[in-house]
């Protein structure tokens, strides 16, 4: 079920009345992790216009398709005027003060995607930056397009074509992932994903280096930096238990 929340309009500041405000709506789904969603929605709102969401609850099989519910996703929020789409996971926040900064973003001299550094929590507070954990960007902020313009590609597809009508760039921006905090998800993740990809056809350097710790360096999140609100792990799961789902399989 697709739900499309708009926000009141906001007071216009000086500047848009010499160009057109852009409309920012987030798009995100969620299913084991629909708990996370009301923390997603305060970390997201000084951010965005509105945002629609898709509950994937009553779905069937271990997960459902990922391009399936991008595709969705995207054509209910060009659907809904949107200039831009954020897209996110409950699972994830925006450090405090992106909402000044995404603004700053959204008048390129070129249609743009915006990348995000992406933060691996191992605790609410700190974050893996040895190796690959120290260089993940996540293109999350780009311009709206028509849905049946996205090819599939698999897991961890982008979520729009990379077909170059997108300039890439990359913000100093920070985006921290939950997940993988408690060290039951990262175990699980692992598992999850080579049973989805066993012959790493989505994701060529595979899945066991997530719950690998060897060599691991961490940092504290900057001071002015944080995300909000705070995170209070319950040390759940927050997907499919694999091993309750293989045994349930005809």
């Amino acid at each position: 079920m697709i739900t499309v929340t708009p926000k009141p309009q906001r007071r216009r500041r000086w500047r848009d009345f010499f160009r057109r405000r852009q409309t920012v709506l987030a798009v995100f789904s969620y299913r084991y992790d629909a708990h996370l969603v009301p923390d997603l929605l305060t970390n997201i709102d000084p951010i965005v216009d509105g945002w629609v969401a898709l509950d994937d609850r009553a779905s069937t099989g271990i997960v459902s398709s990922e391009f399936e519910r991008q595709r969705t996703l995207i054509g209910a929020a060009r659907a809904a005027g949107a200039d831009w789409i954020l897209a996110m996971d409950p699972d994830e926040r925006f450090e405090i003060g992106a909402a000044t900064a995404i603004r700053r973003l959204l008048y390129p001299r070129k249609p743009t995607a915006w990348g995000f550094n992406l933060r691996e929590l191992y605790e609410p507070d700190a974050y893996r930056i040895d190796g690959i954990w120290g260089q993940k960007v996540r293109y999350r902020l780009f311009p709206a397009f028509d849905a049946a313009e996205l090819p599939d590609r698999g897991m961890h597809a982008c979520w729009y074509p990379r077909d170059g009508r997108y300039l890439e760039r990359h913000c100093d921006l920070n985006l921290y992932h939950l997940k993988m905090i408690a060290p039951v998800r990262r175990t699980a993740r692992r598992d999850l994903y080579n049973h989805l990809d066993p012959q790493l056809r989505d994701q060529p350097i595979g899945y066991d280096y997530l719950a690998d710790e060897t060599g691991a360096r961490f940092e504290t999140i900057p001071q002015g930096r944080a995300y909000a609100p705070p995170h209070h792990d319950d040390g759940g799961l927050w997907m499919a238990d694999l091993a309750a789902a293989v045994q349930t399989e005809p």
